[in-house]
């Protein structure tokens, strides 16, 4: 009987694509159990910086009230609570609020180590900019209410009251209307992230968004007075930076669009999709 020749691929051949996906693909128990893991150790995390920062939490709850003291300078700053626990629960939902701003970063870097293993190497690399930028433009959005937006919303209440009437405000209410802006400012200035990530996996075009820009005004301003307390500065304050972060996804898709017909170009492929530049 012949004997059959078993060929062997090179030891040190290099792994294609396909090889590095197929070595990372695991059955759907292995996931859940790294998903159990990994959300394990978040909320671990979560926990202990809430344990830690409830200890700060009256500090915390101080640098928070500067904007309210910009706006009622050179009135000292009034807030009262009504109830015994009030005070407490105040301090646990700073020490909360804290405790995810500090830990958003390993947060995210937790759900990148959950998606990276079942994504190509090139894939991997085009991921990492999006997870730089998440944290940098949710900064960018709380720095804007917290010097800007806020002081101004608040001055702008202040100067209804009269003589009679006077604010008495409640460290739960202020606390709940910085958080709201703060939260929503941070997540909304995400919206380059979000559309580049969107063309990235081509379900949008710069042409799309370009042609669409009078419904996106649209939207924006009914989105920021859906969100923001219901006044004009808070609303304002927030469509105005949405609206222009719109132009920046523009350009940011424009980029990916163009990054990809070099792409294409260098494997002899005609990119016959991508819009030619204007």
């Amino acid at each position: 009987m012949a004997e059959q020749t078993k060929l062997e691929a090179p030891k040190n051949a290099p792994k294609t694509d396909e090889d590095e996906l197929a070595g990372s693909e695991a059955p759907l128990l292995d996931h859940l159990v790294e998903l159990r893991k990994r959300l394990i150790r978040s909320l671990v995390v979560i926990f202990g910086l809430l344990i830690v920062l409830f200890f700060f939490a009256k500090p915390i709850y101080e640098a928070l009230l500067e904007p309210y003291r910009v706006a009622v300078f050179p009135k000292p700053v009034e807030v009262i609570f009504t109830s015994p626990p009030e005070w407490f629960f105040t301090q646990l939902n700073v020490a909360f609020f804290a405790a995810l701003l500090i830990g958003f970063p390993y947060l995210a870097a937790e759900i990148y180590g959950f998606v990276a293993p079942g994504l190509y190497k090139k894939e991997r690399g085009a991921f990492l900019p999006y997870l730089i930028a998440t944290p940098i433009l949710f900064v960018l959005g709380t720095a804007l209410v917290y010097f800007v937006v806020l002081p101004m919303a608040l001055h702008f209440f202040l100067s209804t009251q009269t003589e009679e009437i006077q604010l008495l405000m409640k460290a739960s209410e202020y606390l709940g209307f910085a958080m709201t802006l703060i939260l929503a400012f941070g997540i909304c200035f995400q919206l380059p992230v979000i559309l580049t990530l969107l063309a990235q996996i081509d379900l949008l075009s710069s042409k799309t968004l370009k042609s669409g820009r009078k419904y996106a005004v649209v939207a924006i301003l009914v989105f920021a007075a859906f969100i923001t307390p219901p006044d004009p500065i808070s609303q304002l304050g927030l469509a105005l930076p949405l609206y222009l972060l719109y132009e920046v996804s523009i350009l940011s898709v424009r980029w990916v669009e163009k990054r990809r017909a070099r792409a294409l170009a260098a494997e002899g492929i005609e990119a016959t999709d991508v819009e030619k530049t204007e």
